[in-house]
């Protein structure tokens, strides 16, 4: 198991390095004219080369890069370009919020997804057509209309819930609670579709199995066959689709935290992409791609648990 998980460590860190490179190159090869746009069109050129100049932008990309993970390696991804807040403080005072959102909604989907996915596999007929039109219609609308159409109706005519804001955990548990239902809900319902197709297809193919057969020959209820044995051997393929909808739900997030006004990732995302602020979008870049590692290998070692054939593949 622990080799397992050092060649699954060493993985997720070279494709960090690779993602944050090609980012990097990217980013700055498309930057254009970095000085002009901080400074605004009435600045004068000796003005704005003076400018480039203090960012290091006449220097080469190459230099520029090494410079950069030098200092990303040590935890340092530079300033804001444009508010000159720190990069790890800008992203780090946001970031709780927005996994908040994301486990909450994963954690969410996953009950529901498996609750629907089990009893249309057991049930059929009626059962097993409802929980197919509940997974079209979560494929089908977008995630940002359900947000809209979630706060009109019980936020703005119901008033069940604040249309917009947040209030911390540590704050208040009730508050916090009432500011992320909504983007909850909106965020959980099409991983939900997807997690439950997953499940429902698991557990059919594990019930025809011969090995289910002898364990009813036994005695064995049907609740204890398929909850205990059917359902851990269709937890792989629905873990994956779970690590799958994970990072869905984090490009999800930046939308729907415009939609409730949640102060967490999205506002940054935007904020920073919008005015080309390389480095806070960098370390964005590298924020999130290190969660879906991080993620990816919880998902591999629970699946290696599951199933430990997963661990010598």
């Amino acid at each position: 198991m622990l080799r397992f998980t050092i060649r699954r460590l060493i993985s997720g860190v070279i494709l960090l390095f690779v993602i944050s490179t090609l980012a990097y190159l990217l980013l700055y090869l498309g930057a254009g004219n970095v000085g002009r746009r901080i400074l605004g069109p009435q600045a004068s050129d000796a003005t704005v080369a003076l400018k480039n100049q203090q960012l290091g932008l006449d220097q080469p990309i190459v230099e520029r890069y090494l410079s950069w993970l030098g200092g990303a390696a040590r935890g340092d991804f530079g300033s804001s370009w444009f508010t000159q807040q720190p990069v790890v403080e800008a992203i780090t005072s946001r970031l709780a919020v927005t996994i908040s959102l994301v486990i909450g909604a994963t954690l969410v989907s996953a009950v529901i997804a498996i609750a629907l996915g089990v009893w249309a596999a057991r049930r059929r007929g009626w059962a097993d057509r409802l929980v197919q039109v509940i997974a079209v219609l979560g494929f089908a609308i977008p995630g940002f209309l359900l947000a809209v159409a979630l706060v009109n109706v019980f936020a703005l005519k119901l008033h069940w819930f604040r249309p917009t804001g947040y209030v911390p955990l540590s704050t208040s548990f009730g508050g916090w609670a009432t500011t992320v239902a909504l983007p909850i809900i909106a965020l959980s319902i099409g991983a939900v579709a997807a997690i439950a197709q997953q499940v429902r297809g698991s557990v059919i193919d594990g019930m025809r199995q011969d090995w289910v057969r002898t364990l009813r020959s036994r005695g064995l209820s049907e609740n204890r066959v398929v909850l205990k044995h059917v359902l851990r051997n269709a937890g792989g393929p629905a873990l994956a689709v779970l690590a799958v909808q994970f990072v869905g739900l984090l490009g999800g997030a930046v939308i729907v935290e415009q939609v409730f006004a949640i102060p967490g990732l999205g506002q940054v995302s935007v904020t920073a992409t919008a005015q080309g602020d390389v480095p806070l979008v960098m370390g964005l870049v590298v924020a999130v791609g290190a969660i879906v590692v991080i993620v990816n290998l919880v998902i591999d070692l629970m699946q290696g648990f599951l199933n430990p054939k997963a661990r010598v593949s």
